[in-house]
């Protein structure tokens, strides 16, 4: 399976990840003709050579108007990360005189560039990513997020440019390594706040992360919102025959290569092969009520199973019962049996290891003429599953006043769309 490995032993930036992308494509040039043609008004893409602690790599220098765009006041070692602002209380604290954009000025802008239906779609949702993070960060509503137009334009080049050279390398899979955050304080128009930002630690909710080690800013909101669109799961480097790794170079100074690496290989081939195991957790109850069995299914979840159901059984004396199977990963057998005995009246279980089959999980977003709807993916031995998300389904055929099921046939046919 043809899997993009992304390695963020410094954290990520939108540039970062980009100009790691960069080095991966085959037709370099095309990727840079493209972006400069965007129309985006008086930016400029420019890759240039760099290194860090002796490795050599690339920066993806974005320059508006002739220079790139910092935010006056941030210590970021990403040379232009932009830093978000919200509410209608704006510090006017640097000479730039342009208006702020909110999350739905920003889907304009993309959704008028010239590229793939799919890469637009895909830039749009790391937004709305952003701008939901944005807001629980400071209690506001999501239409209230302004980004600060200072950065929103090399911003925007930044998570399209991302996007779009994901969609050219056209990986089957993204495995994303844990991420480094950084450790300490940084400096913002509204004062100092703790790294990860907020925004940050929002986007990065269910992620494995690590800090500590370096102080600053590692991971900024965009890189993480890149990151966890893009990441299938997180973890160590799978085993994969590699080609030469792109390395995307930061400008600050630290003892640790201050960089995003990213692989491009084949996995081994899991075609009639297990895909790992599972352990199932069975027991038998004759003297609970449905509602009290439906109860101990959803805290067995909660909790960490997998999945938890029941199957209608004769127990013995003719006693109509259920057999409860629990499924979890092979190292919570111990913590999940331990909660099935204390959510439940059985007073033993039995655990059987199985090799388990599965397709590999991904998400993807698709246009309807109502507005985008998530699709969850299940891919592997030339086959593929789709399915419009519920609730995306749901709030637009409330809003729109049609039914649940013209909204999901839509999704379904523009899944093939690019």
């Amino acid at each position: 399976m043809k899997t993009l490995y992304i390695e963020c032993k410094m954290g990520a930036a939108g540039d970062m990840l980009m100009s790691a992308l960069y080095e991966l494509l085959d037709d370099r040039q095309q990727f840079l003709d493209t972006m400069n043609s965007l129309g985006l008004p008086g930016v400029h893409l420019e890759a240039r050579a760099a290194s860090t602690c002796g490795i050599a790599g690339t920066h993806m220098a974005v320059t508006v108007d002739g220079e790139e765009e910092t935010e006056p006041g941030h210590d970021h070692h990403h040379d232009h990360h932009h830093e978000h602002d919200h509410g209608h209380h704006h510090e006017h604290e640097h000479s730039h005189h342009h208006h702020h954009a909110t999350p739905g000025h920003i889907r304009e802008i993309i959704s008028g560039l010239e590229l793939p239906a799919q890469v637009k779609a895909n830039a749009s949702a790391v937004y709305d990513m952003i701008a939901e993070a944005e807001a629980r960060a400071h209690g506001c509503p999501v239409g209230d997020v302004h980004f600060h137009e200072v950065g929103a334009l090399d911003a925007v080049a930044d998570v399209t440019g991302v996007c779009y050279a994901m969609y050219l390398l056209g990986a089957e899979q993204v495995i994303v390594s844990p991420v480094h955050v950084g450790s300490g304080t940084v400096r913002c128009a509204h004062g100092v706040m703790p790294v990860p930002a907020p925004a940050t630690a929002n986007i990065l909710e269910g992620v494995p992360v690590y800090g500590g080690e370096v102080q600053g800013e590692l991971c900024t909101p965009t890189g993480a919102a890149l990151l966890k669109f893009f990441g299938a799961s997180f973890g160590p480097m799978p085993l994969m025959r590699t080609g030469r790794p792109g390395v995307g170079i930061g400008t600050k100074t630290f003892e640790q290569a201050n960089c995003v690496r990213v692989f491009l290989g084949e996995t081994e081939s899991t075609e009639g092969k297990g895909d790992g195991e599972i352990t199932e957790l069975v027991c038998n109850i004759d003297d609970m009520t449905p509602e009290a069995i439906a109860f101990a299914c959803t805290r067995l979840i909660e909790e960490g199973a997998l999945d938890a159901y029941t199957i209608p059984g004769t127990m013995k004396k003719g006693r109509p019962g259920h057999v409860l199977t629990v499924l979890c990963p092979p190292e919570k057998e111990g913590e999940m049996a331990r909660c099935v005995l204390a959510e439940t009246t059985t007073n033993g279980l039995r655990a059987r290891r199985c090799t388990k089959y599965f397709l590999q999980p991904g998400v993807k977003t698709v246009e309807t003429r109502w507005g985008q709807v998530r699709v969850k993916t299940a891919e592997g031995r030339g086959i593929l599953h789709q399915k419009p998300e519920y609730e995306d389904v749901a709030v637009l055929a409330r809003e729109h006043q049609v039914s649940y099921e013209t909204v999901y046939r839509e999704a379904l046919r523009n899944c093939g769309e690019e």
